[in-house]
């Protein structure tokens, strides 16, 4: 069982940039996204890519634009995702009754591709529906014109199942009482809708929802988490290309108010490891995990100076560089970043996960050839030789230092790739192993024997719990029990949740780092205390929202979520610990039953 959710209430007319991250939901076409709060308000909307131009900001800025339900005393009621698909059901309570609402994009090859649609049940009282369309992140008004079948907003078509009327900036529907309707946003103007082609489209794409969730091969402990997790890294990717962005929103803090606000709409190579793995170990077939890792090798060439960019963008390029917005902020947390400045940076980490991603897939997958080869050799290479270098490290920061957890990561893939290279590649790759588990050892400890965050430096960061994780060393080791004791003493409020450790500022100030807490898990069950890891995942799981979305961060006292959402790294990270927890569960049962 996990802890309760945290639950919030607020105000139907908040501003829509004062929306608790907690009340945001998601709904997608494996293409884009749409975020929507409790009230039914769409706050979030980049059509035809995660990565492109904003029509609906309200998330980042009162006039960013939203596309909203009115409806007098309207307050939020609950709300679901429908039979294990990436379509909301929410409902809104009123005086007079309530009203059910479903948000969907159409999804699957019979379905047409780039539809946003909005369904509403019998309509308690009068409704207004009302899109207020800022295109551009809210830079202007959108332009509106009356066509034969709706509204065009700017190049796409708006629909509805009754009028549709321009009224100023905004187009507006009315939903009499006791009747139902829908509006529908689509990439491009559509023919005429009727309700018999909506039923259709619904009923596709539930099916190709419920495709992927049959294709989950998982019933152990912590089932339900498990597959909310895997439909948010669904909604994170980008089917056509096989990519996951770290989230679908940008400019959510870390701290509210603070500077530390970026843009997630891209493909971060460290991702892949525990992407790949959770797609891997979850699903009956490898494809999806097969199609993420042949993304990252297509980035080969984004990068003058390494041997691919650290991220991306959806079309495998160079993001673009980082911007700042006219935008007020989530909460007033500012600047608004659109792009991002860290893509050129050096990664060990980053290049050592591609590495461990091409392990899993060659040992856990059902491909018999060493797919990527090429790339992942290269890698390889160029880890042997660079390792000694300063980077920016997991936390992206400046200026470079020697991170030993870059340093030990980048150990760990030497190793496992040797398992596959030529006699001649392991060699060489061993050696520049055994140099760095050398150094280490000389240079990457604290007074304490803890593993230090770099050489002088008598702090830990919880990366290293990760250590066994990456088979770098046994999980009861003098320097790991130190780690953990470090650990638990100065990142964590209570054993259970930890801050990361940062150097441009104190880790503690903002809130703990979902993603940490299940990799501190991995480590007990490393460490054969399986109860303690239970706890220490459902203490996790519990900063989830009441969909199973996970932001990047939480407070550690009120639960306040932080941080862009749904954080794929953090959802794959809870699969992975569970998966662990699980297997070793029942390798406890069998050898129980063995044992009498």
């Amino acid at each position: 069982m996990t802890e309760p959710r945290h639950q919030t209430t607020r105000a139907a007319g908040m501003p829509s940039n004062d929306v608790p991250i907690r009340d945001l939901g998601v709904v997608g076409d494996r293409r884009t996204a749409a975020v929507i709060d409790r009230m039914g308000r769409v706050l979030w909307y980049c059509p035809c890519r995660f990565d492109g131009p904003s029509l609906l900001a309200g998330l980042l800025d009162p006039q960013g634009g939203e596309w909203r339900i009115e409806m007098e005393g309207a307050a939020p009621g609950p709300r679901r995702y429908l039979d294990g698909s990436g379509m909301l059901e929410t409902v809104l309570t009123a005086p007079a009754g309530d009203l059910v609402v479903l948000d969907w994009m159409t999804s699957g090859p019979q379905a047409p591709s780039g539809v946003l649609v909005r369904e509403f049940g019998p309509a308690p009282a009068g409704v207004r529906i009302v899109l207020d369309a800022r295109p551009g992140y809210g830079h202007r008004a959108a332009k509106l014109a009356v066509t034969e079948n709706g509204v065009s907003v700017e190049a796409l078509g708006l629909h509805g199942s009754h009028p549709l009327r321009i009224e100023g900036e905004t187009v507006v529907m009315e939903l009499p009482a006791g009747a139902r309707g829908w509006m529908l946003l689509s990439d491009t103007p559509l023919a005429r809708i009727d309700h018999e082609t909506l039923d259709n489209w619904r009923g596709h794409t539930l099916g190709h929802w419920r495709a992927l969730d049959e294709a989950v091969n998982y019933g152990g402990v912590f089932a339900d988490e498990v597959r909310q997790s895997l439909r948010a890294i669904r909604l994170c990717t980008h089917e056509q290309s096989g990519a996951t962005v770290a989230a679908v929103t940008t400019s959510l803090p870390e701290i509210v108010g603070g500077g530390r606000n970026y843009d997630y709409r891209y493909v971060w190579l460290r991702d892949a490891g525990m992407i790949v793995s959770a797609l891997l170990r979850l699903c009956r077939e490898d494809s999806e995990g097969e199609e993420y890792l042949q993304f990252i090798c297509r980035g080969t060439g984004t990068s003058e100076r390494y041997p691919m960019a650290v991220f991306t963008d959806l079309d495998c390029e160079t993001a673009p560089t980082e911007t700042e917005l006219p935008l007020e902020g989530w909460r007033g947390s500012r600047p608004v970043r659109i792009g991002n400045g860290a893509a050129d940076q050096l990664q060990l980490d980053a290049y050592a996960n591609v590495v461990l991603a091409a392990k899993l897939l060659y040992r856990e997958g059902s491909s018999e050839e060493r797919a990527h080869w090429d790339v992942v050799s290269d890698i390889c290479d160029f880890l042997s030789e660079c390792w000694r270098e300063p980077d920016h490290g997991i936390w992206e920061e400046t200026p470079p230092k020697p991170y030993v957890s870059g340093k030990v990561v980048a150990a760990c893939a030497l190793e496992s790739a040797a398992e596959f290279g030529s006699a001649s590649e392991a060699d060489l790759w061993r050696e520049a192993a055994a140099e760095i588990r050398d150094w280490v050892a000389q240079n990457g400890l604290t007074s304490e024997g803890a593993y230090a965050v770099y050489p002088g430096s008598e702090e830990v960061d919880v990366t290293a719990a990760l250590f066994p994780v990456w088979d770098y060393c046994a999980a009861d080791t003098p320097e790991m029990i130190a780690t953990m004791a470090a650990l638990e003493r100065d990142w964590s409020p209570d054993g259970k949740l930890f801050h990361r450790r940062l150097e441009c500022d104190d880790g503690t100030r903002e809130g703990v780092f979902i993603a940490a807490g299940f990799w501190v898990a991995q480590y007990w069950v490393m460490r054969g205390e399986l109860e303690r890891a239970q706890q220490v995942i459902a203490a996790n799981i519990a900063q989830a929202n009441d969909l199973g979305l996970l932001s990047e961060e939480a407070h550690p006292r009120s639960g306040e979520m932080l941080g862009n959402i749904p954080q794929a790294f953090a959802h794959a990270g809870l699969i992975g610990a569970v998966i662990d927890l699980n297997r070793a569960l029942d390798a406890r049962a069998a050898q129980e039953k063995s044992n009498g």
